[in-house]
């Protein structure tokens, strides 16, 4: 039987889950829906939502792990047999995510040295990033190097692998948001866009709107994927378990925050006002962003930066998607770190070269106009990753009992702040609000209505 692993202490946990937190969605997702749904208001439901229905999942997800001592799959069958497949269906979402994910994180490593190369003029240009997604050698070479760089980083552990990076990934990551977000504010015609980003409007503001907001949260929070699971089973029992939690979610609302002082003037003044130009998705992120660097001073400059903070974001929540996977391999099948390691990484880049060719060689494979990646989406994010979380609800609210995850948070210094909030969500809110996130992804994933 191998010993598991363990973060160093509190801060280890904390900033190692809170860059699985921090990751592309909150880099290009947050700043477009807020924009769109009424900036302010936006902003003060999501926060809401964040410390109240996002608190409380993702308490319920780190206490059974660390309760256990075990990844997704052996976590909740070790609780209840019956349950096991539920830990299944949790693991299969990162199974899914990582491989395009990687190809994703391809994309940006391409770009950041593009920008570093001083091509950001070629990278301006509207066909740059069709025709490089189009190609069949460059993006799988790209894809190959993130999947690479992640793999040696799990493969290192997760003291000295994933712990380590992460302290100083994390401390880099909110030193260069801070830096854009502040110049990003002193461009030229910037201020209307801060205003436009900030300022609370009814008007834009509706049922689709916190619908918008609820998704958001729980797709950048990392649950439903097994990965608070893992990383709790990581956590040593003399860490209080309710006050990292808190700190992940302030780590992870603050940097969306700062995304959007990162893209939303900058957008604005380049656009002279447009909203539209704050398209939601790969548009911004590699077609928009390169022309509004190519239009300032500095451009390549920060650019450059950019795509770096971008990159990291990506490598963080890459990584605990990969150690979910490799954790459940070594429970599962009890071999060592290395080799489990190398078995992700290889299955990842099979089931990556599809998504990595899907906007070229196998463009002609789709369904619904979605291309593969776009279906590997819809398929973790919009559906199982719903399904797993209000299972997961009702599995601590009526089979094991809130009781369990409340003696668990209790365990090092017999304080829960918010056990009563925490036992009234997990039964009776948490569920409808996941509900509704399934049911308002898969109408927007199917254009009854979009999000």
């Amino acid at each position: 039987m191998q010993t598991r692993s363990n973060f160093s202490n509190k801060l280890g946990f904390v900033l190692a889950a809170a860059g699985s937190a921090v990751g592309l969605g909150n880099i290009w997702r947050f700043p477009y829906l807020a924009a769109k749904y009424g900036g302010g208001s936006f902003l003060l439901v999501y926060l809401i939502l964040t410390v109240t229905f996002g608190f409380t999942l993702m308490i319920a997800e780190t206490a059974l792990g660390r309760k256990t001592r075990l990844s997704a799959i052996g976590a909740f069958q070790a609780l209840d047999r019956r349950f096991g497949f539920l830990g299944i269906l949790a693991s299969i979402v990162p199974v899914i995510i990582f491989p395009y994910y990687s190809v994703i994180g391809g994309w940006v490593t391409k770009y950041l040295f593009t920008f570093l190369s001083g091509e950001i003029t070629a990278a301006a240009d509207n066909n740059y990033f069709p025709d490089f997604i189009g190609e069949t050698g460059g993006p799988i070479v790209w894809f190959s190097i993130f999947l690479l760089a992640t793999s040696v980083i799990v493969m290192l552990g997760v003291e000295k692998g994933i712990e380590k990076v992460s302290k100083v990934m994390m401390p880099v990551l909110i030193i260069l948001t801070l830096f854009i977000a502040v110049y990003s504010c002193t461009i030229d015609g910037a201020m209307e866009g801060v205003a436009y980003y900030l300022k609370p409007s009814l008007q834009h503001f509706s049922v689709k709107a916190i619908l918008a907001a609820m998704g958001q949260m729980f797709y950048s929070l990392s649950l439903a994927m097994g990965i608070m699971v893992t990383y709790g089973s990581y956590m040593k029992k003399e860490n209080h378990l309710e006050s990292a939690v808190r700190q992940i979610e302030i780590f992870d609302t603050g940097i969306a925050f700062l995304a959007g002082l990162m893209i939303v003037p900058a957008v604005f003044a380049f656009s002279g006002g447009d909203s539209s130009a704050l398209s939601a998705g790969p548009g911004l992120m590699f077609i928009t962003l390169p022309k509004v660097f190519n239009s300032m001073p500095m451009g390549q400059l920060v650019g450059a930066v950019f795509f770096l903070l971008v990159l990291l974001a990506a490598l963080t929540s890459a990584i605990s998607l990969m150690e979910t996977i490799v954790s459940i391999i070594m429970d599962r099948f009890h071999l060592n770190r290395t080799a489990s390691s190398l078995i992700v990484t290889a299955f990842s880049f099979a089931l990556g070269i599809p998504s990595s060719l899907g906007f070229g060689r196998l463009k002609h494979i789709s369904l619904g106009g979605m291309s593969i990646l776009d279906m590997m989406d819809f398929i973790s994010n919009s559906i199982l990753m719903p399904i797993v979380a209000i299972l997961t609800c009702l599995f601590v609210g009526f089979i094991i009992k809130p009781k369990t995850i409340v003696d668990e948070v209790k365990e090092t210094d017999g304080t829960f702040k918010s056990e009563k909030m925490f036992s009234f969500m997990i039964k009776w809110i948490a569920p409808w609000f996941l509900a509704a996130i399934l049911v308002s992804s898969i109408a927007s994933a199917l254009g009854i209505f979009a999000l």
